[in-house]
């Protein structure tokens, strides 16, 4: 159990926020930390969930979205769909956040980015998070109002990547 648990912010439009949020679970869960991640806007299999499954129930992830493609390729109808499965993936945050030591709330910063979350709702989630929970949020922007009640923000930056070269995901690196 953590005595003072603090707010970390992985944004920026480089790769690996996901990466160094699960990364971060890992090295808690190795110390006896209950994990937990609520994945927004994600419904593709990756290799971490897989590693992460073999953790058992020292982290667990959770994801309450049907597939639906990016974003911007959604129909009013699908977008509305989306908001409600963010909005119960949003409250299962709370109803998590006193069984976990951890909780990594991953492209929570997109969802708010993209009208599907109220960044009022995030800052009072922020606000009332009880002092002994660490909490994670992802995402490339970094709201001002969430930049001023995180106590980390790392931000990671493309200087360069293979998708400009026409290089897709590749299974094991990016998925």
């Amino acid at each position: 159990m953590l005595k003072e648990g603090l707010v970390h912010a992985y944004c920026g439009n480089g790769k690996g926020k996901t990466t160094a949020a699960v990364g971060l679970g890992i090295r808690a869960a190795g110390r006896g930390l209950k994990v937990c991640m609520i994945q927004f806007l994600k419904t593709r299999h990756t290799g971490e969930l897989e590693i992460i499954n073999n953790l058992g129930k020292q982290f667990s992830v959770f994801r309450l979205e049907s597939p639906k493609g990016f974003t911007y390729e959604l129909n009013q109808e699908q977008r509305e769909e989306l908001r409600c499965e963010i909005s119960k993936e949003f409250k299962l945050a709370g109803e998590l956040l006193p069984e976990c030591d951890l909780l990594i709330l991953d492209e929570v910063l997109a969802a708010v980015e993209n009208g599907f979350l109220p960044v009022s709702l995030l800052e009072e989630f922020i606000e009332n998070k009880p002092d002994n929970k660490e909490l994670v949020l992802t995402g490339r922007i970094l709201p001002q109002s969430i930049a001023e009640l995180s106590d980390y923000i790392s931000e990671i930056k493309e200087v360069k990547h293979p998708a400009r070269k026409g290089i897709l995901a590749r299974e094991g690196i990016e998925f």
